[in-house]
């Protein structure tokens, strides 16, 4: 397949793995890590052991890691999420790959995990490597449109300089960003999570972050559920 037919996170076996009836299974199996995660048992034997009960495969089982989050997690993060209204109101610190990566893949037509936490996840799993694809341009064109109907008056856009190609996408942000009719800060940092960390009004997907920041606005849900007609989202069981 050539980079312009490129779909993010695809894959061909995910129409069985997420049909109804599995869905259906995910969901039972999402009920008792939840149960046993609130009662301090370790998330990662614990979805081997639930997942091997119910013979899931390798994917099957990472949608169920990051669909999946604690009462007290849920809780801590509901407690700082701010509204989408509230974008408005000062600079985002957005997780630049993070974010973007997401958008590709709910352009390209594969599994979206929605998280008990309200948040969209994808199962891309790029692990430091990245190339621009065909919808990379959509999804920046998308967040620009997204940010200026909210009124956001500026964004900082952290892109992690060890993963390839993040001087390119980097250049192709501010590109479109000229159209955004707003500051646009795009920086490449050493590693963005230690930036996010404890920082308010950040924008990821990322679980550790959302535990770890002051304040952060769910951007991706909205842009996915505005912008992005038909994206295959599953949804196991959200608490929202």
């Amino acid at each position: 397949m050539s980079p312009a037919a490129t779909r993010r996170g695809f894959d061909i076996e995910d129409h069985k793995r997420f049909s109804e009836t599995s869905v259906e299974k995910l969901r039972i199996a999402q009920q008792e890590i939840q149960w046993l995660l609130d009662r301090g048992y370790k998330e990662g034997p614990l979805v081997d052991f639930v997942g091997g009960h119910y013979q899931l495969s390798l994917r099957q089982r990472n949608a169920l890691k990051r669909a999946t989050c604690t009462k007290i997690q849920y809780e801590k993060r509901k407690s700082t999420m701010l509204s989408i209204e509230d974008a408005k109101d000062g600079c985002l610190i957005i997780d630049g790959f993070n974010l973007i990566i997401s958008l590709e893949v709910a352009l390209s037509r594969s599994v979206i995990i929605l998280g008990t936490d309200g948040v969209l996840r994808d199962l891309a799993g790029l692990r430091g490597s990245y190339k621009i694809i065909e919808q990379t341009d959509r999804a920046l064109e998308i967040l620009g449109k997204s940010l200026n109907r909210l009124s956001v008056p500026e964004v900082r856009i952290l892109l992690d300089a060890p993963v390839s190609n993040s001087g390119q996408l980097r250049n192709r942000i501010l590109e479109h960003a000229l159209d955004w009719r707003i500051p646009v800060d795009v920086e490449l940092v050493p590693n963005a999570d230690v930036v996010l960390s404890n920082v308010e009004r950040i924008v990821t997907g990322d679980s550790v972050l959302l535990d770890q920041c002051n304040s952060w606005i769910n951007l991706c849900r909205e842009i996915v559920e505005n912008y992005i007609e038909n994206a295959w989202i599953i949804k196991l069981c959200a608490i929202d």
